[in-house]
């Protein structure tokens, strides 16, 4: 199977969950890596999508109306991941990372949004 490739947005690049990712072979960009720290939600998801990037926010509530949004005028994206800021350490961020991508192809989160909540112990396998 082959992975998901993941963009983080802004709020969602912390440099130790890029680099801990990263050592895992995970293949990931941020925002400021692609130059895109000045755009929208809107853009961002489009770029993302464009990639086949699956994208990974702690900005539940504007990428979920995107999401709708998106569905209901036909538009595709590659999958969004919420995660929680305040929620999760870097550590736990990467363990449930690393669970959602090693079980959810690109196919299977192909217009789907996956809360990181949902991926901790106990969680799907």
């Amino acid at each position: 199977m082959t992975a998901c490739r993941l963009y983080l947005d802004e709020d969602a690049s912390d440099t130790d969950l890029v680099f801990a990712l990263r050592s895992r072979h995970v293949d990931i960009v941020t925002t400021a890596e692609v130059g895109l720290k000045e755009a929208t939600d809107a853009e961002q998801l489009r770029w993302a999508a464009g990639q086949g990037r699956v994208l990974y926010t702690f900005n539940a509530r504007h990428f979920h109306a995107l999401h709708g949004r998106g569905m209901r005028e036909g538009e595709s994206h590659a999958g969004i991941i919420v995660g929680a800021q305040q929620t999760y350490s870097v550590g736990e961020q990467m363990r449930r990372l690393l669970k959602l991508i090693a079980t959810k192809s690109p196919e299977d989160m192909r217009d789907q949004v996956e809360f990181l909540s949902r991926w901790g112990e106990g969680s799907p396998t």
